[in-house]
C-alpha cells in the first residue's frame, strides 16, 4: 500500500504502533479512573489507522471525540487567542 511518509521529522504522525505516515486525524481520549473528565489525552490517526484506534479507545470507554487535525490545532490556536 502506497502511503504518504511524514518527510518532516517535525510532522506529527500517527499513533498506531510501526507506522510513520502523516497523521491526518485527532482521537481525543481520557481514562475517567485516572483523568478528570475535562481532561483530554490525544492520539493521532492516519486515515488508514483511524478507525482501529478509535474502536481501541471506544470499547474501553475512552474515546471522547474524533476531529481533523486541522480542526485541533484550529481549536487550539483559538484558546490561546481567548487568553
Amino acid at each position: 500500500m502506497n502511503s504518504p511518509d511524514a518527510s518532516d521529522s517535525s510532522a506529527p504522525v500517527c499513533s498506531a504502533k510501526g507506522c510513520r505516515t502523516a497523521a491526518v486525524w485527532v482521537l481525543a481520549w481520557n481514562n475517567p479512573k485516572l483523568h478528570t473528565p475535562e481532561r483530554r489525552k490525544t492520539w493521532l490517526a492516519c486515515d488508514e489507522h483511524r478507525e482501529h484506534l478509535s474502536q481501541f479507545l471506544g470499547v474501553r470507554g475512552f474515546l471522547k471525540d474524533v476531529v481533523t487535525l486541522r480542526e485541533w490545532e484550529d481549536s487550539a490556536a483559538g484558546d490561546d487567542r481567548d487568553g
